[in-house]
């Protein structure tokens, strides 16, 4: 049996990047992962350059930008691994990036540039790299020197370790090779699992509510958009041990994004849609303001005095012609001269642009999600390891923890700052 002083299961974003600064603090590493294709995640990532960080995340309160059961459990670990930090790391590659906006970090070249530089920090700390490699099964006993062991059969034979860092990722995308793997591993030693679901996703519409946006597929627009009402606390469901519902006592409420939303065949995605999303649940209602920051009311009343256009001319001179089209469609009261239209028709106008309200029926899944919310339950976890408090030796970073970002390099700056964090925490075997 081959014998390791650490297993990282998942070459991943995190998998990798642990695996390579623990193999260069002196630790025997071996990485494994069932995919044919190594990070196939981050290769397809920010339109294949891969947005690998955000200039704007603040360690300080990462409530901000990251939620989950408890959003503060993250501030140990990405306080210690800054953006700058993997910046830096860039850097002295060679690897040139630029910002798009709001922080946002890419590769000037292509996200292969992330790939190799991960694969090249393993390389220079001699990491065993297995890949394609499926682990069979797991199991743990105390070792002669009551250290823990693993132990774990794999398609290229039985292998030992001391530590066992789980970084299988969330559901999401499963065409690329994600699993349920790093969830049932945790439940087999008995931690908590918050609902997994769908994050950074777009969302779908059905029946006659939807028809009059239907042929609206391709239309973009800036919108301001949140989930209404705040959602009540529900009660835990209850699936081997208490399971939080999504997003947790530490979701903020009313937290509002403004971003450009996209009208899809199926309902609506986009930046906008796709921060929201994180935020929404299944009957809950979104509230979208199509015309943020300017005062519709005031417009539409000047141009009742001054004007003698269709009030859908006047409205396409704020809105996109066909969105301009679809809503003054749907009230016989709107389709007149805005001189002719009743003020009472026009405040309704105005409230119904800046007020849209409209309850998703579902999302696209994991096939479209960009990322998983939920996973394992913080409160097993240590802030300042990853490790399991009840089960020695086993870790559990990035996306498989119940820390879920917004869209924008938050998620790899988590995949970045936990790897970190769980890597300088392994110790070789005790002798």
């Amino acid at each position: 049996m081959q014998q390791f002083d650490v297993v990282v299961i998942g070459a991943g974003a995190a998998g990798l990047f642990c695996a390579g600064v623990a193999g260069q603090r002196g630790l025997k590493v071996l990485l494994i992962d069932h995919a044919a294709k190594v990070a196939e995640k981050i290769r397809i990532s920010g339109g294949g350059r891969c947005n690998f960080t955000n200039r704007d995340l603040d360690p300080r309160a990462p409530h901000k930008h990251y939620l989950g059961a408890n959003p503060d459990f993250c501030r140990s670990a990405l306080a210690r691994y800054t953006p700058a930090d993997f910046i830096a790391l860039l850097q002295d590659a060679g690897i040139p990036w630029h910002e798009k906006h709001k922080g946002q970090l890419f590769c000037d070249r292509s996200a292969d540039d992330i790939i190799q530089l991960l694969l090249r920090e393993c390389a220079a700390g001699g990491v065993t790299h297995w890949q394609p490699c499926a682990v069979q099964a797991v199991r743990h006993r105390t070792g002669d020197t009551h250290a823990p062991v693993y132990e774990l059969d794999t398609e290229r034979g039985p292998v030992q370790c001391h530590s066992l860092v789980v970084a299988t990722g969330g559901l999401s995308i499963p065409k690329v090779g994600a699993t349920d793997f790093g969830h049932r591993l945790a439940r087999q030693f008995g931690l908590n699992i918050v609902v997994p679901r769908p994050a950074l996703v777009p969302l779908t519409f059905d029946g006659a509510a939807w028809g009059p946006y239907a042929g609206l597929a391709g239309l973009a627009l800036p919108v301001r958009i949140e989930v209404a009402p705040p959602v009540p606390e529900a009660e835990p469901e209850r699936a081997n041990g208490p399971l939080k519902r999504p997003g947790g006592k530490g979701r903020p409420q009313g937290t509002a994004f403004l971003e450009d939303l996209l009208f899809t065949h199926r309902g609506l995605s986009g930046p906008a849609v796709l921060q929201i999303s994180s935020y929404w649940q299944t009957g809950t209602p979104l509230r979208v303001d199509l015309l943020p920051g300017q005062n519709i009311g005031a417009h539409l009343v000047e141009a009742k005095q001054q004007s003698r256009k269709l009030l859908v001319t006047e409205l396409a001179a704020l809105l996109p012609t066909r969105l301009a089209e679809a809503w003054t469609a749907q009230d016989p009261a709107w389709q007149r001269p805005v001189a002719d239209t009743s003020d009472k028709a026009l405040a309704a106008l105005a409230e119904r642009l800046t007020r849209w309200m409209l309850t998703p029926t579902g999302s696209e899944g994991y096939a479209k999600a960009e990322v998983t919310a939920g996973g394992v339950d913080t409160r097993e976890l240590s802030s300042q390891t990853l490790e399991a408090r009840a089960q020695p030796g086993l870790y559990f970073i990035g996306e498989v923890v119940d820390v879920t970002g917004w869209l924008g390099g938050y998620n790899f700056q988590w995949a970045w700052a936990s790897a970190h964090a769980c890597a300088m925490a392994l110790v070789p075997t005790p002798r």
